[in-house]
């Protein structure tokens, strides 16, 4: 219980003992048992309805207590979430920041610049201060060159070759990423009074900080796009040779199935190659994985079986594109292929919605792996004759996409079979 619920129950339990003493204790004879019930009813609905006003206050109250949330600091902390900047430094992330700053900072004109021009510019002189406009001051060089906060009193300092510009006052503050001064978040008065240095200086560290946390985003972006095309690249040509010569040879028997398999070799080679983005449907992927059994399925015959067990509601679900069939393609080749007789590859999705994760499980009763060999590849995939490498891949960059918000589990046994668990989040 909160602690306003123990207030209540402690009001409601004070009113029936009020109610008992006055009515029966008090008075000789005691009042009837039914006066005792209708006064306590009575009371304790208007001490329960009168509850809530009675914690927040009065109206009046309420609002200014809403109003005084508005203060400078605590409106910079909130709108700083949504700062535009955490894309990048760009004009148009730029427009949109200083559009934003103007009110806040109470400043009759904001500006934001890169090192060699302005991005971006709002409010008077906009005719001459606006976006592509050349540095011109002395003052923002210097705070590109590494200088300090600037504080410009005198409109001479300014240093703007328009006689009539109507900008007096500014300070200019760097906007840094890691050492590296990549910009200057510039504040303007028409008055005497330039702007307070804590407070623009406060705001270039929360921008500095967004444009840390963009570079941060592009770099694990670039991780995830090499690690993905790591795995395109790690398509096996030992499978595109051996389906060739499946084709070859079904090309005398049986034509047509010859015919079927190339579509779907060139099914299987285009989506591998040509699929864009970090993410695609379950249910592509589920298509790419059929695709791939169904051509393995032609080389191996009876020897490779297939059990799918797929939730309908997971085909809709976004998960990083080339993750599920590496993992088939290790249990056909590593798990399946070297086991007299074969085996079966069972591929199991399903969608918790509490958890709000996907669970994808592909597991194959092939001849496993001993315990040390596991070791290896659980704790340095580097075993590359059980997957391994394949394995740290798509780890690694799970990890890119999801941080630690996914599991992966890997668990064999020799002679019984090997299986691989994802835990996914909901996108």
């Amino acid at each position: 219980m909160r602690g306003g619920t123990w207030l209540l129950a402690g009001a409601v339990a004070a009113v029936w003992l009020a109610v008992y003493v006055v009515t029966q204790l008090v008075p000789r004879p005691p009042l009837p048992t039914g006066w005792t019930l209708l006064v306590g009813v009575v009371l304790s609905s208007i001490v329960i309805i009168g509850y809530p006003s009675a914690l927040r206050g009065p109206r009046q109250g309420r609002r200014q207590a809403a109003r005084s949330v508005g203060r400078p600091g605590e409106t910079i902390a909130l709108v700083s979430r949504g700062m535009p900047l955490r894309s990048g430094l760009t004009p148009e992330a730029a427009e949109r920041t200083v559009a934003l700053l103007r009110p806040m900072l109470a400043a009759d004109a904001v500006a934001i610049t890169d090192r060699e021009q302005v991005l971006a510019f709002t409010g008077p002189g906009s005719d001459h201060h606006g976006r592509g406009s050349p540095l011109v001051t002395a003052t923002t060089r210097r705070v590109l060159e590494g200088a300090r906060t600037q504080v410009v009193r005198h409109r001479d300092d300014l240093g703007c070759p328009v006689p009539d510009c109507p900008l007096t006052t500014a300070t200019v503050a760097p906007l840094r990423l890691g050492d590296r001064v990549v910009g200057a978040l510039k504040v303007f008065r028409m008055d005497v009074s330039p702007p307070p240095r804590d407070l623009v200086e406060g705001m270039a560290g929360i921008l500095s900080l967004h444009l840390e946390l963009a570079e941060l985003d592009r770099e694990r972006q670039l991780a995830a796009a090499a690690k993905l095309d790591a795995l395109r690249a790690q398509i096996n040509p030992h499978f595109l040779f051996n389906t060739l010569n499946t084709i070859t040879s079904k090309a005398r028997t049986d034509p047509e199935e010859a015919r079927q398999l190339l579509v779907r070799l060139s099914d299987f080679f285009r989506y591998s190659i040509r699929q864009h983005g970090h993410f695609a449907g379950f249910g592509q992927e589920y298509f790419f994985v059929r695709t791939y059994l169904a051509l393995e399925q032609a080389r191996f015959g009876d020897a490779l079986r297939v059990h799918y067990d797929v939730d309908p509601q997971v085909l809709a679900v976004q998960v990083p594109v080339l993750t599920i069939q590496p993992l088939v393609e290790n249990a056909v080749r590593h798990g399946l292929a070297p086991k007299v007789g074969g085996g079966t590859v069972t591929l199991r999705a399903r969608v918790d919605p509490l958890l709000r994760t996907t669970e994808i499980s592909v597991r194959d009763d092939g001849v496993g792996m001993p315990q040390e060999v596991l070791e290896k590849v659980l704790h340095n995939g580097n075993d590359a004759s059980h997957g391994g490498i394949g394995l740290r891949n798509i780890s690694e960059r799970l990890a890119t996409l999801f941080g630690e918000r996914y599991g992966m589990d890997i668990h064999s046994r020799p002679g019984e079979g090997t299986t691989v668990e994802l835990r996914l989040p909901l996108r």
